[in-house]
Formats: structure tokens, C-alpha cells, sequence
């Protein structure tokens, strides 16, 4: 061999070592996995990056609705210039907002319908303002499917072209009712067919009927097979949401098949943020976020194409 083949192999190897160091996907937290904290008082909600740095986390994705009275008190731009200080401060990413209090962008009544759409546009503005890739929204809408279908088409739509102008992405998630249904939602995404407008993609939220006609309630029936609708989710999917409830004295998740999910995100081939999302009151909240965070390490360190 050459010297210069010996030069071109050792180069093919640094390359080599470059791709298999690449982590599988990049880690972010919630701020709902806080929000029994921050709801008692235990911690201020600006606090946020702060509290994720300290976890080990170095990116975060906003929830608005756990700001209703800052956001009340002291104005909306004002808590969003807070949190871009906040998070700058503490040398953290801001990757998407969780935007619950904007109005419904599948509302049966068009002009309801809009000024959601009008409501939302503030938010795209904050996520391009901070640095965001995206905002999550919700599609709760009608009971009835088939106006769901054209009135998520609507909102989403309106707002997707606007969000565009932003480079920001607008991504329903598996929220309730017919939003978790990939059935119905993904039919609705392709239609729309824009690259900035597709799912937030939840390991949990499967109810798609409710025992009342209400957003929230008890469930009367889940998506048939939460494994088949994820797998159709991560089709659209621009973020994951990694959401875990409860774990046995070896780390495992004893609701769901976690690594069946992953599995699912990585074959999918996606490499961007997944969410840490512990939901449940078992645990310390910060104990379930290093448990969840913990099984997404795990899953990456094992994991084999």
C-alpha cells in the first residue's frame, strides 16, 4: 500500500469514527414534566432553564399555559423576552413552544376558527424571536369527524402559510380525540402538504372518544394499537415527545413498551429533539425527568441498526 492509499484509509476511518459518534437523536425537556412544582409554588416557572440545566439537560420546550398569570399580569412579550434572558443565561436551547392558550384551530365556527389562527401567529413570532424550530398546537374541534377533517385542514393551513414566513413549523400532537387519531390526522397533514407542518409525535395521549362530549374527561375508547398510530405519527414527525408514567426498582417503564417506541423514532430515521415528559405523580417529578432521561441514554447506547 501507498502512502498515500495509508493516507486515504486513515481518513476514511476519522470519517468513519465521525458518523458512529453521532448520537442517535438529541435530548430536550418538557416543562410540563415541572409543572406539579411550578403549579404548588415550589418553583418559579422562569426558573425553567435553570432547573433543566441542573438535570443535565441543554435544551427546553416551553408550555404556555403554565404562565397564564405572568402572562396575565405582566403581557405576553414581556414573559417571552423573560424566558429568551432566561435561557441565554443558562446556556439552553429553546426548541419548541407548547401553546394551549391561543383559542382552537379546529373550531367548527369559521370565525372562531380564525381568530385562533390570528392568536397563534403571536406565538410564531416568540418561537422565531427565541430561537425555536416550531410550536405545538392542539385540533380539539367537533366531535364529528368529518368536520373535523375539513376544519383542522383550515386552521392549520392558515396558519402553517404564515408560520412559513417564520421558519417555524406548526405541529399538531396526539392530543385527545381525533388528534390521536392518525387515521384522520395524517390524511389532513398530506392534504396540506407543506414541509412545515407536521406532528408532534407523543409516546402517550391515544383516547379518541370520551365518555362526554368534552375536550378532557374519562376515556370510552383508545386508538387500537398505540405502537401502529405512533409509527403513522412518525411519518409528519418534526419532534417526539418521549412521555413515561411509571417505572419498576430496575429503571424500566411498566405502562408502555419505551424501547418499542424508540425503535419506532429511530427507524424513522429521525435525529432531532425528543422530549423528556414524565407524567405522573408516583415519583418526584425530577426523580421520574432522570428516569426517563435515563432510558432514552440507555436505548442510544444499545441501540443497533
Amino acid at each position: 500500500m501507498s502512502c498515500k492509499e495509508k493516507q486515504e484509509k486513515v481518513q476514511e476511518e476519522k470519517v468513519d469514527m465521525i458518523k458512529d459518534s453521532e448520537p442517535l437523536f438529541k435530548i430536550s425537556l418538557a416543562q410540563w414534566s415541572l409543572h406539579r412544582e411550578i403549579e404548588t409554588g415550589k418553583i418559579d416557572p422562569f426558573d425553567f432553564p435553570k432547573v433543566a440545566k441542573e438535570l443535565g439537560f441543554d435544551a427546553v420546550e416551553w408550555v404556555d399555559q403554565l404562565f397564564e398569570k405572568e402572562i396575565d399580569s405582566m403581557g405576553f412579550q414581556t414573559v417571552i423576552e423573560k424566558w429568551k434572558e432566561e435561557s441565554e443565561k443558562h446556556n439552553v436551547k429553546n426548541v419548541l413552544i407548547m401553546v394551549d392558550r391561543a383559542g382552537d384551530l379546529s373550531h367548527s365556527n369559521l370565525e372562531v376558527r380564525n381568530e385562533a389562527v390570528e392568536q397563534h401567529k403571536k406565538y410564531v413570532d416568540a418561537a422565531a424571536y427565541l430561537g425555536c424550530h416550531a410550536i405545538r398546537v392542539n385540533t380539539f374541534g367537533t366531535f364529528d369527524p368529518d368536520e373535523w377533517v375539513k376544519t383542522t385542514y383550515d386552521g392549520l393551513k392558515k396558519l402553517s402559510q404564515y408560520a412559513a414566513t417564520k421558519n417555524i413549523s406548526v405541529l399538531p400532537e396526539n392530543h385527545g380525540w381525533y388528534s390521536s387519531d392518525p387515521r384522520l390526522l395524517i390524511p389532513v397533514l398530506d392534504s396540506i402538504n407543506m414541509t412545515n407542518c407536521g406532528t408532534l409525535a407523543d409516546f402517550g395521549n391515544w383516547c379518541i372518544r370520551r365518555t362526554q362530549d368534552e375536550n378532557w374527561g374519562d376515556c370510552a375508547e383508545e386508538y387500537p394499537d398505540k405502537y401502529e398510530g405512533f409509527e403513522r405519527l412518525m411519518t409528519k414527525a418534526l419532534a417526539v415527545s418521549a412521555k413515561a408514567y411509571e417505572f419498576d426498582e430496575n429503571g424500566n417503564e411498566t405502562t408502555l413498551d419505551f424501547n418499542r417506541f424508540l425503535r419506532l423514532v429511530a427507524d424513522a430515521g429521525y435525529k432531532d429533539y425528543v422530549s423528556v415528559e414524565y407524567e405522573n405523580e408516583t415519583l418526584d417529578e425530577r426523580k421520574g425527568i432522570l428516569a426517563t432521561k435515563q432510558l432514552l441514554i440507555n436505548f442510544a447506547n444499545n441501540y443497533k441498526n
